[in-house]
Formats: structure tokens, C-alpha cells, sequence
């Protein structure tokens, strides 16, 4: 019996060494928590400002309360309903191109068998998502530029050079466009990882039935990563009413307002450049509520069809 004790307590002396004390572990999260208290919980309580007449010299305690007076005059303002239909026409442009473009992509770099092929297409795909969008959009504004080599190329064809930046009709596509090339190798990886993991007994089955390329493609290897694009499609979802800030704000002037001006450059110029805050922030309130209940709703369409879950 004390042989057994005595083993017993080594086993416990061996676990805790394999084991230390997750306090350690505690306290090198503490500075990730007060990054996140300090910088996104605190500006929480400035949602105020959308049910006021913010003054900044008043403050948030003296200024006057006006209740949901912006959120109505919101939904009157015709330029809001317009960044709206931008945002989501944008938005639902980019999340299609998003799933299907790398998609594609990914079944064509599993067709090659040549390895260092593969490898060098992947590096050169890749290196746009590196770059920021001031980069991009600097590259891209020289590129389409009216004395640009892509103009140069229409002339010598004998056609017009284009406005390219500076027509409307084109600034969406444009948008929706470089989204996707910038980001469409990175967003592959996914993709190529759930082919890594199709068992080959599947294709050497189909191949004893006589199926060719396009009926191993179709019945065996879209079949067996269905869930994966099924799931990317779903949590895509919260992101419907983001067309990114960054790469609209670099790319756009007063000319594609009317089909290139989203709810994020709206809010910024209302709220910064126009210093309505409390019209900003109303908008900007709005766009979060409806977001986190696409995202919420996203999440729980993906437990009940797919099983996926976060905790």
C-alpha cells in the first residue's frame, strides 16, 4: 500500500513539473488585456455621442440629448441610402470574388505535378496581400493613369484612352477587382490545405470506374471540400457591410462618389472632416449593430449546418 502512495506522489511530482503553474501564463496576458480595456472597451462608452448634439467644449455630460434625431435624419439623407447600396454592392462583389477566384485558383495548382512550378506560382500570387494599400493604390493610380502604360496600350490599338479612376461607371469593378487579386493567393492556402487532406484511395477509385480529370474534379475533390467552402461562405457574412476603408479611401475622389463612396468614408468625412461627430457616430453605431447580427447569425448557421463552433 505505502509503494503504491510513494508512486502515486512521484506521478504528481512529474505532472506538476510538466506542468507549471498557469499563472505564468496568466500574467503575460495582462498587457494584452489592458491593451484591450484601454483601446476598445473605454472608446465604448463614446456611443453616446449618437443619441446627442455633441459639443466638445460641453463634453459628454453637458451636451444636449436629442435621443434617435440622427438616425432619422440618417435614413432621409439620400447620400447615406447611397453609401449603403455602395457598401453592399462592393461588399457582396468581394466576398464572391473572394471564395470563387482562389478557389479556382487552388484546383488549378493541384492539377500541376511540377513541384518547383507550383511553388514559384505560389510565391508570385502571394506577394500582393503583403503590401498595404497605399502601395497598391499608388501602383494602380500610375498604372491606369491617363498617360499610364495602359492608355499607351489603347492608343496604339487605335482606341480612346480612359478616365479610368475618374469614371463612375468603372470605379466598382475596379474596387471589387483589385480586392481580389491582392488577395486571392493568400486566400488559396485554405483552399489547398483541405485538397492536402482528400484521401487518394478516392481518386484511384474513380479512376478503376473510369472517370477522366473533370469527373474526379467534380464527383471526388469539390465533394470532399464542399464543407470548407460552405463554411467560408457562411462567416463571410459579417463582413457584408465592410468594403474596406482603406483600399476605397486611397482610391477614390468627388467624381465616383456616387458609386464608390462606402459607409466608412462617409462616416470619416461626416464625422472627422465634416465635424459632425454625433452624425458619425450614429452611422458608423449602426453599422456595427447590423454587422455583429450578420456575424452572430453567420456563426450559428455554421454550428447548425456544419457542426463548426468557436468554444
Amino acid at each position: 500500500m505505502s509503494t503504491n502512495l510513494k508512486n502515486e506522489n512521484v506521478g504528481l511530482k512529474r505532472r506538476r513539473i510538466k506542468n507549471p503553474d498557469v499563472k505564468h501564463y496568466l500574467i503575460m496576458l495582462v498587457p494584452a488585456f489592458i491593451w484591450l480595456i484601454l483601446f476598445q472597451i473605454v472608446p465604448m462608452f463614446g456611443i453616446v455621442i449618437a443619441f446627442q448634439d455633441f459639443n466638445p467644449g460641453a463634453g459628454f455630460l453637458r451636451s444636449e440629448f436629442v435621443g434617435l434625431e440622427h438616425f432619422q435624419y440618417m435614413f432621409e439623407l439620400s447620400d447615406s441610402r447611397v453609401a449603403l447600396k455602395n457598401t453592399v454592392i462592393i461588399a457582396i462583389g468581394k466576398i464572391t470574388g473572394n471564395l470563387l477566384v482562389p478557389l479556382v485558383f487552388a484546383l488549378m495548382l493541384n492539377e500541376l505535378r511540377q513541384k518547383y512550378l507550383v511553388k514559384m506560382i505560389q510565391t508570385s500570387v502571394y506577394l500582393p496581400y503583403f503590401l498595404s494599400w497605399v502601395i497598391l493604390s499608388g501602383i494602380m493610380l500610375q498604372i491606369f493613369s491617363f498617360n499610364g502604360p495602359i492608355n499607351k496600350l489603347l492608343e496604339f490599338m487605335g482606341l480612346e484612352p480612359l478616365l479610368f479612376f475618374q469614371n463612375a461607371d468603372l470605379f466598382r469593378g475596379f474596387i471589387i477587382g483589385s480586392d481580389v487579386w491582392k488577395g486571392f493567393g493568400f486566400n488559396a492556402i485554405i483552399y489547398l490545405a483541405a485538397l492536402a487532406g482528400i484521401d487518394n484511395t478516392l481518386y484511384e477509385a474513380a479512376v478503376m470506374d473510369g472517370a477522366g480529370r473533370w469527373r474526379k474534379l467534380w464527383h471526388v475533390t469539390l465533394p470532399s471540400i464542399r464543407s470548407t467552402i460552405a463554411l467560408l461562405a457562411i462567416l463571410s457574412l459579417g463582413g457584408i457591410l465592410d468594403a474596406g476603408f482603406d483600399q476605397v479611401y486611397n482610391l477614390y475622389n468627388p467624381l465616383v462618389y456616387s458609386t464608390g463612396d462606402i459607409i466608412d468614408t462617409f462616416v470619416y468625412r461626416a464625422g472627422l472632416q465634416g465635424l459632425d461627430f454625433s452624425f458619425g457616430t450614429a452611422v458608423g453605431l449602426l453599422k456595427s449593430v447590423v454587422s455583429f447580427i450578420l456575424i452572430t447569425s453567420g456563426y450559428w448557421l455554421a454550428k447548425k449546418l456544419l457542426g463548426y463552433r468557436i468554444f
